[in-house]
Formats: structure tokens, C-alpha cells, sequence
């Protein structure tokens, strides 16, 4: 029996693991520890297809797995997540939307935050077929979609100023977050892949420095660094691409 063979496979059922345990996380109220369990999923993602191309043994079932398992971690989690936050809003008796009539008329609105779910779907249903999508991305991956919406709670509740909260306990900003997020995930935008199928600096350079460049802006700043990290990944790449192009 190969063992080596069955370790990436493993690994990528942490990753659904974590998923599930974020999904509990959330109707529990600790969403500390949803982010915590989907940087986890995360983490095992990268893991499980750098030890398949490591040990030699990728193959279309760890394709297929991997993407069952970032559908319920980086796809049904986040929409849960903005499910709930829509939810919060409207059960806050200090909110200035709580108990009017336009209120009311918005009973169907958390259920939208579920369209970030189909998005990631279909994104990860295409990308398992795109060929264009070997060594880089078209749209936005979802576990980078994932981390801006799970920061979006730790963002409101690590920070002091009114004005940020104020803008993150806007329904309508919310709903905003929600159609970006599902346009962006299978909008035609090439982007450089983050993940790093070898440790070379010289075929990795990009990729490195923006993954220093982004934990020290996670120091500096905390969760608000997380939304502005992938805004810079999507500039970066539209600029590259277009200096490329004019080359």
C-alpha cells in the first residue's frame, strides 16, 4: 500500500473538516473561531497540492476533492457568514434599520448573502475545466473571497473607530460586499497565482514578496488589512497584465 498516495487526499479532508467546524463556529456566534478554522482550510489547501505534485501522485480525484472541500470552506461558509451578518443588523434593536418599514420590506435580503456561495460554485466548477487556469487565475480564487468576508466580523469587532463600523453595519454596504464578491470571483480578470508549487525565489519572486508584504501589513493594520491585501492582489495584477500586454 502507498501511503505517500493517500496523505494529499487526507489533507484536503482537514481542509472540509475545518469547514464544517466553522459552519458550527457560526450558529454558535463565535466567529473568532469560524475565521480561525477557514485560515485552517486554507492552510491544508495549499498543503494537499504541494505534497500531490511533491509525492508525484496528483491525479483527477484529488482535483475533484479539492474542490468538494474549498466549496464547503471557502464557498458555503462565507455565504452563511454574510447570511448572518445581514441577520445581525436587522436583529439589533439600536440599529437605525431595525423595526421600520423599510425593514420589513427587507426580511428577504440575508438570503442574498448566499448568492457568494453559488458564485464560488460555479467559480471552482469552472476552474476545474478552464484550462487557461493552469499556472495562473481568471477571477478571484475563492479562499482569497473567503478570507475578506470572514473579516468582515473580526474587523468589527477588533476595531474602536464609529465610522468604520458605521460603514460595516450598513446593510447596503453589505449587500455591496455580496454582488462585488460573487461578480469578482468569475469576472474574466487574470491574476497571478498565490500559490507556490516549489520554493525557487526566481520563479516566485511576485509571489513572495506580496506574501511578505501582506503578513506585515496584517501586523501593522490587523483584520483591516485583509480587504485592502486583496484589493492590492487584483491591482497588482491588472497593472502587470497591462505592462505585459505593452511589452
Amino acid at each position: 500500500m502507498n501511503i505517500k498516495k493517500h496523505i494529499p487526499n487526507l489533507i484536503t479532508l482537514l481542509n472540509l473538516a475545518a469547514g464544517l467546524l466553522a459552519i458550527i463556529a457560526i450558529f454558535k456566534g463565535y466567529y473568532d473561531e469560524a475565521f480561525i478554522f477557514v485560515c485552517l482550510g486554507i492552510f491544508f489547501d495549499f498543503w494537499d497540492g504541494f505534497l500531490a505534485r511533491k509525492f508525484n501522485v496528483a491525479g483527477p480525484l484529488g482535483v475533484q476533492l479539492d474542490s468538494l472541500a474549498d466549496m464547503v470552506t471557502c464557498g458555503v461558509v462565507p455565504g452563511l457568514m454574510m447570511f448572518v451578518l445581514f441577520q445581525n443588523i436587522q436583529g439589533d434593536s439600536t440599529s437605525v434599520y431595525y423595526l421600520t418599514e423599510e425593514y420589513f420590506y427587507m426580511g428577504f435580503v440575508p438570503y442574498l448573502g448566499f448568492l457568494i456561495t453559488l458564485a464560488s460554485c460555479y467559480r471552482l466548477a469552472k476552474f476545474n475545466i478552464d484550462t487557461r487556469q493552469t499556472d495562473s487565475f481568471i477571477g478571484l480564487p475563492t479562499p482569497a473571497n473567503a478570507l475578506v468576508i470572514m473579516s468582515i466580523p473580526m474587523i468589527q469587532y477588533t476595531n474602536d473607530s464609529e465610522v468604520l463600523n458605521s460603514i460595516l453595519y450598513n446593510p447596503y454596504v453589505l449587500l455591496f460586499i455580496t454582488i462585488l464578491s460573487s461578480y469578482i470571483l468569475n469576472a474574466e480578470i487574470p491574476l497571478f497565482s498565490l500559490k507556490i508549487k516549489e520554493f525557487t525565489w526566481a520563479k516566485y519572486k511576485m509571489q513572495i514578496l506580496f506574501l511578505i508584504g501582506s503578513l506585515l501589513s496584517f501586523f501593522i493594520l490587523g483584520f483591516v488589512a485583509i480587504p485592502l491585501i486583496i484589493i492590492s492582489y487584483v491591482l497588482v495584477s491588472v497593472i502587470s497584465n497591462k505592462m505585459i500586454a505593452k511589452a
